[in-house]
């Protein structure tokens, strides 16, 4: 009796095939995204030249120091962090402040030069004036590196101004009586329920010289500027604000744009 043992030869199972229709069918779509997506770069870039590198950053309103942006008022924090933020950013080359404002407070100028002087570490900051940049938008404008105005932008307007409201003699006329408790004799200076004492009066225009004197001496230093043609306070158009070194030249927004661009390439 003889016994037959068979064994059963494995079979290796036959490899999937890499070069089929279907990995075909992707490498086709990927070729296809990667030439969308030049293409598009390609016309991003052409429709965007002029500004390729450059950030504008719009200072508009009143200034206020805080958090604040709407229709009337920019607040310094918002102005400052986009400078920040623009100086920090490795795809910006320079900076272009687009200035449109009338002034505002003191301090929201000093808090924006500050940022503004940090940028000027990373790369250039230019200046382009709308309608108007005077008082205290021209004294963070002095600190860019260069100024572009439009031939009738307003600027210039070096100064302090301190109002206060006296509306004593209509309370009198209605019966409207206020009584005051305070602790100073100028606790309650310049409430509107009475005229200022001449104390109060040589006190405020001693906050408004001194606050003048530190305005007018930052700007004379930053610019090569005659003490004589801005300390009335006056406004200028910008044909004239170049006439004074106000203003470095005449032009819009693009041309600054273009000017910061320049002044980028300059650096390396």
């Amino acid at each position: 009796m003889e016994i037959y043992t068979e064994v059963a030869q494995s079979q290796t199972p036959p490899r999937p095939s890499h070069n089929g229709p279907g990995i075909r069918w992707v490498l086709f779509v990927l070729i296809v995204l990667i030439a969308v997506i030049g293409i598009l770069g390609v016309v991003v870039y052409i429709s965007h030249e002029n500004q390729m590198g450059v950030k504008v950053v719009r200072m508009e309103g009143t200034l206020e120091t805080g958090d604040v942006s709407d229709t009337d008022s920019i607040g310094s924090e918002v102005v400052g962090t986009e400078l920040r933020d623009a100086a920090d950013d490795p795809m910006v080359e320079a900076i272009v402040l687009r200035v449109n404002s009338p002034g505002g407070s003191p301090a929201a100028a000093e808090e924006i030069i500050g940022d503004l002087e940090y940028a000027k570490t990373k790369k250039p900051v230019v200046v382009s004036m709308g309608d108007m940049a005077t008082s205290a938008a021209y004294y963070v404008s002095a600190h860019a590196d260069k100024i572009y105005a439009d031939p009738d932008s307003f600027t210039g307007g070096i100064g302090v101004i301190w109002t206060f409201s006296d509306i004593s003699r209509w309370m009198n006329t209605e019966g409207y009586n206020v009584t005051i408790v305070k602790s100073g004799d100028m606790k309650d200076m310049g409430s509107a329920s009475h005229s200022l004492t001449d104390e109060e009066r040589d006190y405020a225009q001693q906050v408004v010289n001194e606050s003048f004197e530190e305005f007018i001496n930052d700007v004379t230093m930053q610019r090569a500027i005659a003490r004589s043609d801005i300390e009335d306070g006056r406004v200028f158009r910008g044909a004239d604000a170049l006439k004074i070194n106000l203003v470095d030249q005449l032009g819009n927004l693009n041309d600054a744009i273009d000017g910061a661009k320049q002044l980028a390439a300059a650096r390396h």
